[in-house]
């Protein structure tokens, strides 16, 4: 039924990633689908358009989540050719649209926050993709509330 899978990973909520991984590693093995870690890093951004950033500081950027993406998936329990990663750069659920209709996935699980304040004020990446996207989305909700900060 579900033959690829992408999996939006915050690196900076590994208990949200968890509970996604793990929906996703059940539903995997009971299709034997392919999963792919994804994850949307910022770009840099400058403050004066006389400022100067050196390719070594954008041939760097991700560098970080890529490692933290293949730390993630060499833990997953499926055959490692079944799992791949990749980091984007952009806005957070306009990149990772463009992820799932490239990669051809036809369901994206996405780890959410529990409700609150923060998410009616700020609205939440997981509603966004959940809205908007072509594929079929399920939401993996965390007893974890969001917050402003």
């Amino acid at each position: 039924m579900f033959r690829k899978i992408l999996l939006p990973i915050d690196i900076a909520e590994p208990e949200i990633a968890k509970e996604a991984i793990e929906a996703a590693t059940a539903l995997a093995g009971a299709f034997d689908s392919r999963v792919r870690l994804i994850h949307v890093t910022s770009p840099i951004v400058v403050a004066s358009p006389m400022a100067v950033i050196p390719q070594t500081v954008y041939d760097q950027l991700g560098a970080y989540e890529k490692s933290e993406l293949r730390r993630l998936a060499d833990a997953i329990d499926l055959p490692k050719g079944m799992i791949s990663t990749v980091v984007r750069v952009g806005a957070v659920y306009p990149e990772l649209l463009a992820e799932a209709e490239e990669w051809g996935s036809d369901l994206i699980i996405v780890g959410a926050h529990k409700r609150s304040m923060a998410t009616y004020l700020l609205g939440s990446s997981a509603a966004a993709i959940v809205r908007h996207a072509a594929c079929t989305v399920m939401v993996v909700r965390s007893g974890k509330k969001a917050t402003l900060l």
